[in-house]
């Protein structure tokens, strides 16, 4: 976290999140790429992975971006296989690491045989996708029984909303609805560097729904706090009020 931090929303003109992903491409990459700059690097990644069963015969990351998760999970011995939609961002994982698999693919129609992963995991993809519900069912379609979903989005209460101001106690507001989808454009500058989300709202019941429709039962819901050691200004406390990201597990009955 940083007390640089500027941050705006707007609706997401178009609403094409694939296409708009796309366009953002060489700008994630540089995002996340840089060193100690997302949240992913200060606490998001090792929260996440305490989620994580041990290592089995396939994982499959869903939404991989740049690749910077299947690298993190093929060094703590996953065998991967990597997807996304975007060709530039597939292209980037393959050239930072050339041994794991990276396939483009819709998260809605992935290319693989029923049953064939003990794990699937969505890190911060799953409220970027369009069909977010035929990605889940494709998600549990590719699950053994007994195997995992993990996934980590943005937290609704954070996408519904955002702070009036930048003290440690200015309110956190909700102005239109949190129970309605939306789609949305999040522009956030940090250190010199812009970034722009695209991305849709959604409750907590959308995302539950869609898991309980294929048969995925949630055994873990996390809403990991900032720690403290990521906090760079008094002013960043306010973060420590209102959970930024949702971790969930469930598992295919």
């Amino acid at each position: 976290m940083t007390s640089g931090e500027g941050r705006t929303r707007r609706p997401l003109c178009g609403g094409d999140l694939r296409a708009a992903w796309d366009a953002r491409a060489a700008s994630w990459i540089a995002w996340a790429r840089a060193p100690m700059h997302d949240s992913y690097w200060a606490f998001h990644r090792d929260q996440f992975l305490e989620l994580l069963p041990p290592p089995g015969r396939l994982t499959v990351d869903v939404g991989a971006g740049e690749g910077r998760l299947p690298r993190d999970l093929v060094a703590r011995g996953h065998r991967v296989v990597a997807l996304d939609a975007s060709a530039a961002m597939v292209a980037a994982a393959r050239a930072a690491d050339a041994i794991v698999p990276v396939v483009q693919a819709d998260a809605a129609r992935l290319p693989l045989a029923n049953e064939v992963a003990d794990l699937v995991v969505a890190f911060m993809s799953l409220q970027d996708f369009d069909d977010m519900d035929a990605a889940v069912r494709e998600a549990a379609r590719v699950l053994a029984p007994g195997g995992r979903f993990c996934f980590a989005v943005v937290h609704p209460i954070n996408s519904a909303g955002l702070f009036a101001g930048r003290e440690p106690d200015d309110p956190f507001v909700i102005q239109g609805s949190y129970l309605d989808e939306a789609r949305y454009e999040e522009r956030l500058e940090r250190d010199g560097r812009e970034m722009s989300f695209a991305s849709v709202h959604r409750p907590v019941e959308g995302y539950f729904d869609a898991l309980a429709r294929p048969g995925l039962l949630v055994e873990r819901l996390r809403e990991p706090r900032v720690p403290d050691d990521a906090i760079e200004a008094p002013n960043d406390r306010r973060w420590q009020r209102v959970p930024l990201f949702l971790h969930v597990a469930a598992v295919k009955r």
